[in-house]
């Protein structure tokens, strides 16, 4: 009877250490699974974002394409005029300052 005991023992060890090197991989597995959902919603959102910009450069290709989209461009780039062109300042018209004059009663007032 004692060697049935050694057996099982011996059995029931082997069975407990590759149970523990089965949780091991399967762990292992789980870290690789979450770090590759990470970088797969990461590549999503860069191109997501590469997308939105590609179609910015097109819509701006498209104003490009024109004549005057290209001197609108360049006017807005670099501040220049065609020759001839002047400039012209719009100015907010002045605040007018009120022209009455105080009540004897705000004189009063005011010297308190």
């Amino acid at each position: 009877m004692h060697t049935k005991q050694i057996r099982q023992g011996i059995f029931i060890s082997i069975t407990l250490l590759v149970s523990f090197w089965l949780l091991s991989l399967i762990w292992g597995l789980v870290g690789k699974a979450q770090v590759a959902v990470r970088e797969a919603h990461n590549a999503e959102r860069q191109y997501q974002t590469l997308e939105k910009r590609k179609q910015m450069l097109e819509a701006n290709l498209v104003v490009l394409a024109t004549d005057r989209g290209r001197d609108a461009v360049i006017r807005t780039t670099f501040g220049v005029a065609r020759p001839g062109e002047e400039v012209i300042v719009v100015v907010s018209p002045a605040t007018t300052a009120p022209t009455s004059t105080p009540s004897w009663w705000q004189k009063i007032v005011s010297w308190f």
